[in-house]
Parts: structure tokens; C-alpha cells; sequence
């Protein structure tokens, strides 16, 4: 893709985001900003799977999300743009967002993290400051009966192998009780566009695989169960780079129909 082409498509993909942002703002205003499901579930997801059309982006879902009625913690591997892009147009249902901090100074991102009541984190290096933040999403999360996603690797991973894990995702799941689904994103590298924005037009996979039960555990055993699921995830990863299939036992769903977007 040429460089006037790539910047044509990021400067519509602005404009777009920051039109879709603009009208989920004035539909906040007579709901009183208390709608978060519907500008999640419906406004964000729209606008989510418009960013994707306009980048020829599609998708395959393989396994489900979790009731609305079940507190879930959902993490994922994250080693491009487009995740965020895919995460939003899938739609979880009732649940709550962890992103970096920086991404709030972009005017739209701002306005629909805003609506739809992101987490905002902070880097590693303020590690008092990640601390108040995760304390202050348990309490919320806990009053609300919300699910909630973030990365455990806290950061685009672009070296095509799965990241080090942080422990925050879990010390989270483990105050709240909640089981883990771990999402599993496979995207092709002549698509995936890195760090960068020069996404390539083609489809990748989503797999929802099973939940992990956290009801037993302790703070104490955080780093141990971390660890068991990074290693879940590298298993996962290399079996599809060897065989493009998940390992036996967590294949849900052999046929998952190709999206085009939420909006087909």
C-alpha cells in the first residue's frame, strides 16, 4: 500500500471514529450517560466493525462469550492494531475495558472510552498509581456484577511470539472471584499491521476457549497461576502456527462463519 493510499485510509478512519464518537455523545446527553451497555453493545460495536470495513478487515468467532448474567474476566494475546478495532465489534456483553492511558489524548477514543467507562492504566513504571487503578476497577466491578477485559501483556507483542504476562488480570480475577475465559487472537502476518496502521485487507480468527475457575484461588498463588496460563497460550500459539488448528482438546468450533463485521 502506497503511503498516500495508507494515509488517505487513516485520516478517513479519523474522521469516521471521530463522527461515530460525536453521536454517541449527543445520544448520551438525553439518556444522562447512563445507557454504557447500549453505547458499548450497539454504538462502540458499530463503530468498531465500520473502522474494519474500511480496512477490508473480517473475522471468524470460534466458541462464545459468557451470559451477561456471568461475571467474567476475558484476556487475549494483542500483538496489533487491529485487536482493538475486533474486540470492540465483537460486542461482549456487560463488559468493562482496560487501556493504555495514552490512547485518551486521541479526541475519539477519548470520547467513546469516556461513554462506555474505560479503565485508563498507566505504564509499569508507576507501579503505585497501576495499583489504585486495578483497586478502584475491583470495587466498581464488584458493585456492578460487570465482566471486564484487558491484555496480561499489557502492550503490542510484534515479534509473532506470545508476550510476558503481567499479573494484574489475574490478581483481578482472583479479588473477584470470576472465571477467566482466554480469547485467542490468530492473526495472519500479511495482514497484521504491527505497531503501525497499514492493516492489509484479509480475515483472522477469534477463539473463546474454555473458562478457567478462579473460586479457589489466592492471592499467594497469582504468579503460579499466571504462569500456567501463559504457557495455556503458548501451547495454543504454536500449535496453530503448526498445524492452523487449536490443540485437540480446546477446538470448539470447526466451521466459525466468516464476518463481515457486526454490520452484515
Amino acid at each position: 500500500m502506497s503511503r498516500l493510499v495508507l494515509w488517505a485510509r487513516v485520516t478517513v478512519t479519523f474522521v469516521v471514529m471521530t463522527i461515530g464518537a460525536l453521536v454517541m455523545l449527543l445520544v448520551a446527553l438525553p439518556t444522562l450517560f447512563l445507557a454504557r451497555r447500549f453505547y458499548s453493545e450497539v454504538m462502540a460495536r458499530t463503530l468498531g466493525a465500520l473502522v474494519l470495513r474500511l480496512w477490508g478487515v473480517r473475522y471468524r468467532v470460534h466458541g462464545s462469550a459468557q451470559p451477561p448474567s456471568r461475571q467474567t474476566v476475558y484476556i487475549a494475546n494483542h500483538s496489533s492494531t487491529i485487536d482493538l478495532f475486533v474486540l470492540i465489534a465483537l460486542g461482549l456483553p456487560r463488559t468493562r475495558f482496560f487501556l493504555s492511558g495514552f490512547l485518551r489524548r486521541m479526541p475519539p477514543i477519548g470520547i467513546v472510552g469516556g461513554l462506555i467507562r474505560i479503565f485508563w492504566t498507566v505504564p509499569q513504571e508507576f507501579p503505585n498509581q497501576r495499583r489504585a487503578i486495578f483497586k478502584r476497577a475491583a470495587r466498581i466491578l464488584r458493585e456492578t456484577g460487570d465482566s471486564v477485559f484487558l491484555s496480561p501483556e499489557g502492550q503490542r507483542v510484534t515479534t509473532g511470539e506470545i508476550g510476558r504476562f503481567n499479573k494484574g488480570a489475574f490478581h483481578l480475577a482472583t479479588s473477584l472471584g470470576a472465571p477467566i475465559v482466554p480469547m485467542y487472537f490468530s492473526s495472519p502476518r500479511a495482514i497484521d499491521p504491527g505497531m503501525g496502521y497499514d492493516a492489509k485487507p484479509g480475515a483472522l480468527d477469534v477463539h473463546f476457549l474454555p473458562p478457567i475457575d478462579t473460586s479457589l484461588w489466592t492471592v499467594g498463588d497469582v504468579e503460579r497461576h499466571r504462569d500456567e496460563i501463559r504457557a495455556l497460550y503458548v501451547r495454543v500459539h504454536d500449535e496453530m502456527r503448526r498445524t492452523a488448528i487449536l490443540p485437540a482438546s480446546l477446538n470448539l468450533a470447526e466451521d466459525a462463519p466468516l464476518m463481515e463485521e457486526a454490520l452484515a
